[in-house]
């Protein structure tokens, strides 16, 4: 078996070992446990180690590994360590809690990830200490009009029964599942209506999410209109519904496309790392000297694509290696071969004229501004 692997599932079964001890633990030894969810329980332990063992596997690809080294080098960095700490709640806030990024590329579509983001956020806050017995609710002695929360088995916040504050916390989860069939429902409209989503799409990767979000949503909503509003009624065939859609999506998580929430918070150390980047040496063409790119990254390829068994050395040639070399004249390059080419199979020269020295390429028709996705895809979006 290999190490990758090996390391990979120690890691899963040490992280869902840790959360089984904490479960017993935090619901004191089982005492605040209902053992009514202890299916959702294991659904969890399950996708907990799904979800650490893909996450090393991916850790240790060359790409990754080397971003995710270089990531914590540049924020650990002494000469930017407090800046980045400054920095580091904007990008939280930028990356994670709002999607601004996404916003850049269509605001239907950063609507849509937000409902899904805190609807699914605001779900976890409260399901997850609730199944592992690590939030419960008692009644205040001698007085049945006011509630003690129990965080970890030690007496916390009181509120009043009847107050807006227990509505608003007991409804959490129809909070969340409101949000989180509103953004299904934009979300699967882009994929039936837009014509470069639907070309691309995957039932597997696109669809079967937005699937199992909806129904784990809907049979939730279902139970509160059951004992709300139909005294109970079918209320033991929705919770069963309801339970097994929760587990599919715990179950699902690891393998499918909600594995990116867990990968899109090391996005920020690909922040800093460009920053880093910019702010050090530039990677200078060795063909046309223009620079195209930081001296960090380019090495970083260059030992990266060794690591996955790709080689673009060029002996005996001051470039040394293709990665040296800027995307323009990459272009300049095969259109030069081909055109040598094609002179050789007419009979004329295919040799470099003398005292020749070739110049960046640029595009016959660039356009003036920014990209669709900010200032750093303006060198490289052309009409």
């Amino acid at each position: 078996m290999p190490k990758e692997v090996i390391k990979a599932a120690g890691m899963g079964l040490l992280v869902t070992i840790v959360l089984a001890v904490l479960i017993v633990i935090g619901s004191r030894n089982l005492a605040h446990f209902d053992a009514s969810l202890v299916a959702y329980t294991a659904s969890t332990l399950f996708a907990t180690f799904g979800i650490v063992y893909r996450y090393t596997m991916w850790l240790q690809r060359p790409p990754t590994a080397m971003y995710w080294k270089r990531g914590w080098q540049t924020f650990l960095n002494p000469r930017s360590l407090f800046r980045n700490l400054l920095n580091w709640p904007v990008l939280i806030v930028d990356n994670i809690l709002t999607h601004r990024f996404i916003f850049r590329r269509s605001r239907l579509r950063g609507i849509t990830h937000l409902m899904l983001l805190w609807g699914g956020i605001i779900g976890i806050a409260i399901t997850f200490p609730l199944v592992f017995g690590w939030l419960h609710f008692e009644h205040v002695p001698g007085d049945l009009h006011w509630y003690q929360a129990y965080i970890f088995g030690f007496p916390t916040f009181t509120f009043e029964v009847d107050s807006l504050f227990a509505f608003i916390l007991f409804h959490g989860l129809v909070w969340s599942a409101i949000l989180i069939m509103a953004g299904t429902m934009l979300a699967m409209r882009r994929r039936m209506r837009e014509e470069g989503a639907a070309a691309l799409q995957h039932f597997a990767e696109d669809i079967l999410p937005l699937i199992i979000l909806f129904s784990t949503a809907l049979t939730g909503i279902m139970l509160t209109v059951s004992y709300t509003w139909l005294r109970g009624y079918a209320y033991d065939f929705i919770a069963i519904l309801h339970a097994i859609t929760v587990i599919a999506a715990f179950v699902y998580l690891p393998f499918g496309k909600f594995f990116h929430i867990f990968q899109r918070p090391a996005q920020i150390g690909v922040k800093y790392y460009k920053q880093a980047g910019e702010e050090g040496e530039a990677a200078c063409c060795r063909r046309c000297g223009a620079p195209f790119s930081s001296r960090l990254h380019i090495e970083d390829l260059i030992e990266t694509e060794k690591a996955l068994g790709y080689r673009y050395d060029i002996p005996d040639s001051p470039v040394e290696h293709y990665q040296w070399i800027c995307p323009h004249c990459r272009r300049a390059i095969f259109t030069l071969a081909q055109g040598a080419i094609w002179r050789q199979h007419r009979g004329g020269s295919s040799t470099t004229p003398p005292g020749y020295k070739p110049a960046t390429p640029q595009y016959a028709n660039p356009v003036l501004g920014e990209g669709p996705l900010g200032k750093e895809d303006a060198s490289n979006f052309h009409a």
